[in-house]
This record gives structure tokens, sequence and C-alpha cells, in this order.
């Protein structure tokens, strides 16, 4: 018996190059496109803005008001709604743009090799030399404070206070970063096919997530905290951050099993329902409650999901794919 379908909510867009990120500006969609465009989807009318003319677009991230990218031109380049593009900072010697970062006050990180630069809401740039290539970057839900993943671990960084960059270790290549909600985790997705974690409070224990068949590339919190989605195998998995230990000695869940590995996951902003893209580009919604599942989008062949983004009302869902294909699912009322 097949899932029931909301395939007839779903409006296609034509992004015409590989979606690289999709956020959301209020009531206007952004896609950072690979080709160094930024489409931007309001209602019925696509607007293309070149914000990385002749340069790829390799990370963005936004923060409701801007979709903020990095390209391999080593420039970093803020886009609003309206289609302004306005470059913000860029890297010594043209370097590309490895990782991004955006900070609910405006301010921004990014990492191009060792070098990281956290740029405060006026402009204030502070630099910092991590161990080794800076993979990734978070900043922490509350404070001013700057997780780096590299080579054998993590660094905590104050920008703008004078103390030393606070080391976590864990040998092997970290690659993305996230904070938890409430501040207390640090995770990192690992080149091992796994994920390590840090108990910051109250005892710095480590916390290793390991058993999948590839990399994670995609990692999602919902929204009160307690759980921690990631891709990587042929179901979202999906971990318990609802203790103070984490998910130490608990299996996760998998939501989502089917005969393709999971390349994109996105929480529903206000409720237990999480989004889940696959490499055959299927996309299926799972509600935690009953683990009931309903059908987004078809599996394509060689058009893997490559973003996925919720608006804030958590009642549109954006999707990109490798190929330029992209749409936006409308939840029915």
């Amino acid at each position: 018996m097949s899932a029931p379908s909301l395939l007839d909510h779903v409006a296609p867009v034509a992004a015409g190059a590989h979606v690289t990120q999709a956020v959301w500006l209020k009531d206007t969609l952004a896609l950072a496109l690979g080709d160094g465009g930024v489409l931007l989807v309001s209602g019925q009318e696509t607007r293309r803005v070149e914000a990385h003319p002749d340069a790829g677009i390799l990370v963005g991230v936004g923060d409701g008001r801007r979709l903020v990218t990095g390209g391999d031109d080593g420039r970093v380049v803020a886009t609003s709604a309206t289609g302004d593009a306005v470059e913000v900072a860029a890297a010594r010697n043209g370097a590309w743009i490895d990782a991004l970062a955006v900070h609910p006050d405006g301010a921004i990180a990014f990492a191009a090799g060792r070098n990281v630069v956290a740029r405060d809401a006026k402009g204030r740039e502070k630099t910092f030399a991590a161990p080794s290539t800076a993979r990734g970057l978070a900043f922490a839900p509350k404070g001013y404070r700057l997780a780096v993943s590299h080579y054998n671990g993590a660094t905590l960084w104050y920008p703008n206070l004078e103390t030393a960059p606070d080391f976590i270790e864990w040998k092997g290549s970290h690659i993305d970063v996230t904070w938890s909600p409430d501040g207390r985790f640090v995770v990192t997705t690992m080149q091992e096919n796994s994920l390590h974690g840090w108990r910051l409070q109250p005892d710095r224990g480590h916390m290793r997530m390991s058993g999948y068949p590839g990399k994670v590339r995609s990692v999602a919190w919902s929204g009160d905290g307690d759980w921690l989605a990631t891709s990587g195998a042929e179901a979202a998995i999906v971990w318990p951050f609802d203790s103070k230990e984490g998910p130490t000695g608990k299996a996760p869940r998998e939501c989502g099993v089917r005969p393709a590995r999971v390349s994109r996951v996105a929480f529903h902003p206000k409720a237990l329902v999480l989004a889940i893209g696959y490499e055959d580009s299927c996309i299926l919604l799972v509600r935690f409650t009953d683990a009931s599942e309903l059908l987004v989008r078809h599996a394509v062949k060689g058009s893997a999901i490559s973003a996925l983004a919720w608006d804030g009302r958590g009642t549109r869902l954006a999707f990109g794919c490798a190929d330029g294909q992209a749409g936006i699912l409308t939840l029915p009322t």
C-alpha cells in the first residue's frame, strides 16, 4: 500500500543549476546555485541575481533577512529578498570560502583554509588561525561564540574576548559542526562515517554516534532540541538529546526506511515532523508521534535532493536538486 501523497500541493521551480542551499527570507525563497547565481522565488515570480559572476557558490546560509553565500572567487556576498547582492567580506588572496555561519544579530563568520574571520554586526573583524583547515563553522545559540571544526577536534572561540580559544579534542577528520539549541552539546560530522559529540556541561564527556554506511552530510535539530536528525543511511537516523547525557547508551530512531540513501533532512520548526530527501530525489514527511509517512516527491533517477528548507511558519517546504530541479510544497490547511 502506497503512502498518502502531497504531490498535488507541490509547485515546481526551474532553478537551472545545482541547488547548493535553500533558505526562506520571510515569504521569498532564495536558492543558492552552483553556477554562482541566486534564484529568488516570490509567489509566481522568479528572479535571478548574479551574486558570484564567473564563479561557483560553494556554501550558503541564511538568517531570515538575507542569503549569505561563499564562492570559489573568495567573496562572501549577502543577497536580500529584493535582489540586492552586496559583497560583505573577502578572503585573502581570493582563497575559496570553505565554510560560513551567521549570527541572529547580523554577524558573519567565514573560513578559507586555516583562516577564520568573524565579522560582527558593526563590521569589526577578528581573525583566528585554526590548527588545520577549518571545515565547519557554527555560532552558539546564545552569546557571541563560534565553534570551528577541523582535524582532530573542534575549537570554541569568543571573537570579542582576549581569552584563548578552547580546543576540544577527538582524533580524526571533523567536517561540519553544530550546536544543540540549548548550547549544551557540540556535535561534528566526521570523515569516518560517524558523528562525534561533546557534552560541554557538566563534564566535557564524549559521545560517539557511529554505524553509518556513508558520510553524514546533513543534520537538523528538532524545534524543541530533543532530537538530532542525520543523513548518511537508507533512513534518517535520529538521535535523542532529551537528557543531560545526550544519546549516550541510547539507540537512535530510524525514519523513512527506503532503498536509497538519505541526502538531506529538515525538521519542521514547530512540530515533530521530519522532511527527508533522498539521493534518488524522493522526499517524505515523517511524523514522530505515529511514524506515519507522506509522499512529497517521487523518485527520479539522477536527481539527488541537495537542499531542504521549511519557512518560519512551517507551512511551506522548499527543495532543490543536484540537476537544477526545485519546488515548493505548500501544506494544505
